[in-house]
């Protein structure tokens, strides 16, 4: 184990996608205590600070074989703390969101939908499966919906034939609407008619 801590992280990498459990000791040891700072700083709670940075690390060891690094490991893993906190934000907004809505109702003793908290959850969740689509299809996925580019102006742009993006196009919508199919299950009070009109979205 101690001779690890001689590699750099480009190595240590490299380790790591081939399944080596040392690598990911190391490169766990080298930069914990730097995220655990980093994230007490931003949740100014350190329960809630180890938490996040032991998703992670177990995402990243989750994710080994799928995760593309552009940059240094550290800056990748600032990020994902980063992205751990503004998602615990927005669920704290959803979870108040839907305190608030129950206590209308108790004070006023009307019925109150909930419909925009459950489709802001279920936007929420859209958005974290979109994050984890394979690169490829990410990247057409968010220049299609998000852009509005169409699809042969999105493979005059990324130089591939129009068909090959009708195809990445279809996969990454189906594997999003899968996602979501299962995932919705899973939540309290999500109804298949909340659930349809979110995957018209997709």
């Amino acid at each position: 184990m101690s001779s690890y801590s001689i590699y750099d992280d480009s190595k240590l990498i490299m380790l790591l996608k081939g399944n080596d459990g040392a690598a990911y000791t190391t490169l766990f040891d080298r930069y914990q205590p730097l995220l655990y700072i980093y994230a007490c700083k931003i949740t100014k709670q350190e329960d809630e600070a180890a938490d996040i940075v032991q998703e992670v690390f177990l995402n990243l060891w989750e994710k080994r074989a799928d995760t593309h690094f552009t940059g240094p490991v550290l800056s990748y893993l600032y990020q994902a703390v980063r992205f751990r906190f503004f998602n615990l934000l927005d669920k704290r907004k959803v979870r108040q969101d839907y305190a608030l809505s129950m206590k209308k109702f108790m004070d006023e003793g009307q019925p109150v939908t909930d419909h925009d908290v459950r489709e802001r959850e279920m936007m929420m969740i859209l958005e974290k499966q979109i994050e984890l689509l394979p690169p490829k299809l990410k990247q057409v996925y968010q220049l299609s919906r998000r852009e509005n580019m169409s699809n042969a102006q999105i493979a005059n742009h990324l130089g591939v034939s129009e068909k090959t993006i009708n195809n990445q196009l279809s996969i990454a919508v189906k594997q999003l609407k899968t996602k979501m199919g299962l995932t919705h299950t899973g939540i309290l009070f999500i109804g298949t008619e909340l659930l349809n009109e979110i995957l018209k979205k997709i």
